[in-house]
Order: C-alpha cells, then structure tokens, then sequence
C-alpha cells in the first residue's frame, strides 16, 4: 500500500484557493524584474554589504505566498489514516488443477487454450480476497506447483510462468486430482473445492480419475471440472519435432465430458464446457459466485489530524516575514 493511500484530505475543495497563486507568482516576477522602484535604506554599519538587504526584502513576498499555501493546505484539513481489519471466519481452500499437454496449446482459442486459461485463472485468483489458493499441474504426471497459500501475487506468477512440455505428455486427469486431494486433505478449512480444468481424455497415469473423486469426497472436496475446447476441430499439436518444435494440424477434439460430470456430481460440484475465452470467463464468475463463505469483517480507521502541524508551518513564515521586515531590514518605502 502506498504511502497516499495513508492519507486524505477532509475537505480538498479548499485547495480552489491556490488558483490565486499563477496570479501571485506573475505580480511578484513583475515587481521585481529589470523595471522596477528602488527600494532606499537606512543609514549602513559601516564594512556591511547593503546588498544583503534587497535580497532579503526580495524574498519577504514569497515567503508571503508560501504561507498562504500552507494555510489553505490546513484549511483542507490534512489526516493520516489509520485502518486495522479483523477476519472472524475461515475461508475457502481452493486448488486448481490444470492441464499442460501438448494439446491445450491448440489454436481454437486465441493465442491458445493455455494462454487463455491462465489469464482467466489468474483473473479468478484476484478475486479471491481472503481464500488459500494452490496449484496443481498435470500432464503424463503430476505435481504441485505452488502449495496453499493466501499470497496470491505468488500463485499469479505461478499461473503465469506455466508452460507445455516440461512434464511427459499425455493426460493424467486421476493423477492431476489426487494431487490436489492430497494437498487440501490436511486443510482444516470448512470449505474445500478443486477446480479441474482439461481439454482430453484421462489416457495414462497409474490413479483412475473416479479413484481420486472417492477420495475427495471422502475429505469433504467439491471438485469443479472444465473442458477447455470448440466443438468438431481445432489446431492441435500432433507431433513434436527432434528440434523441440509442435507440428500443428487439425484434429478432432475429444473431452470426456461424461467422466467430468461423473467427477464433479460425485463431490457436489458440477462440470462445464468452456467453448471460448468468453465462456471460459464467465464459468469461473459462476464458481466465484457459487462458492462464497460468510466472512464478518470488523473495520477499525481512525485518522490523525495534521492540519496543525502545516497552520504552525504557516504562522512560523509569517512571523519570519514580520521580523524581518520591521527589524532586520527597517527600510524606508519609496
């Protein structure tokens, strides 16, 4: 938080007083330009340089000014705030599971399924105020990716720096699960949801998806399950390259939607398709929506007032200005 977002000023509209102060400022550069009166003192201390005096009697007008910035800066009445927030209720543990095959760097969404999906997610992440959030990643295999946490700037870079072709390829939705059910199954949360989110068919890895949905349900897990991808064809990696390379062609998309809403129904959840960005947007306002606890929080502020300390600046320059004028300098006008 920054050091503005501490501060405030009750009433701002009085700072319409410093409009004055361009007009001030060009009657004071005119007064003392090339043209201007000369300004006669008194008898001069001998071996003291008179100059001193029409230097100082130069600065009297704008100490003048910087006064009346200070007061019209009291006059808005400055305060420092002071805020303390209370949670008194737990929140959701909430861990996402994605997908990173080769697939979901298909073309049917723009740039690809897992740009997108990433965005969404971290979208839905900084929604999340006061929930724990994780990452759990899967291809062939599975692991975490960034255990429960409430920073969530942390889980956003985690989302961020997701990419294809670190793990084997291949498509271990059960894996992926249980990884997730293995992480939340400690948590002492009320609340605990995963959110599945795939483009294909569970085809490898050594846990069954339903395995992994009884072990959920068994601690109390709501599993949310997306399929990720247009109906008929896409752009579709079909091979890789010895240089590293995709080799894009299209190809027949293929989600098992009847074991996604097996999964999800058998812990309370529910499944969607997610045809485009768009729909994809819109499905996880709907969880952000459907899975909210009941936080009471308890708000402290309180606010400091400093409109002393800038009136005491102020009277300071006045009082500077006087004695300078009536006893330093003793001039004579004009």
């Amino acid at each position: 938080m920054t050091a503005l977002s501490h501060f405030r000023l009750l009433y701002p509209w009085m700072l319409v007083l410093w409009a004055w102060i361009p007009y001030c400022i060009y009657f004071l550069r005119r007064a003392h330009g090339p043209i201007h009166h000369s300004v006669h003192f008194g008898k001069i201390p001998d071996g003291l340089d008179p100059n001193w005096k029409n230097t100082v009697h130069k600065i009297l007008p704008w100490l003048q000014l910087l006064s009346f910035m200070l007061l019209v800066f009291a006059l808005a009445r400055p305060q420092r705030i002071w805020k303390e927030e209370k949670i008194k209720a737990n929140a959701i543990d909430i861990f996402m599971a994605i997908d990173l095959s080769s697939s979901m760097l298909a073309q049917d969404f723009q740039p690809d399924r897992l740009s997108v999906s990433k965005q969404v997610a971290a979208n839905f992440v900084g929604k999340r105020i006061y929930d724990r959030l994780g990452l759990a990643v899967f291809a062939g295999e599975a692991f975490t990716r960034c255990p429960l946490t409430t920073d969530h700037e942390i889980v956003k870079d985690f989302l961020r720096n997701l990419s294809v072709g670190k793990l084997e390829d291949g498509t271990a939705i059960g894996m992926g699960l249980s990884t997730a059910v293995n992480r939340l199954k400690a948590s002492p949360s009320k609340s605990k949801i995963i959110i599945l989110l795939t483009d294909g068919v569970n085809n490898t890895g050594y846990i069954d998806p339903m395995t992994a949905a009884q072990l959920a349900r068994t601690y109390n897990i709501k599993i949310y399950s997306i399929g990720v991808g247009t109906m008929g064809e896409a752009l579709t990696p079909v091979t890789r390259r010895t240089d590293g390379q995709y080799v894009f062609a299209m190809a027949r998309v293929e989600i098992d939607e009847q074991l996604m809403t097996q999964i999800s129904e058998l812990t309370g959840g529910k499944y969607y398709r997610a045809t485009d960005a768009e729909a994809l947007q819109k499905i996880y306002d709907e969880i952000d929506k459907l899975e909210k606890t009941e936080i009471e929080v308890t708000r402290f502020t309180r606010y400091t007032e400093l409109f002393h300390i800038f009136t005491a600046l102020a009277v300071v320059g006045l009082l500077i200005h006087y004695l300078l004028r009536n006893f330093i300098i003793k001039e004579l006008l004009y």
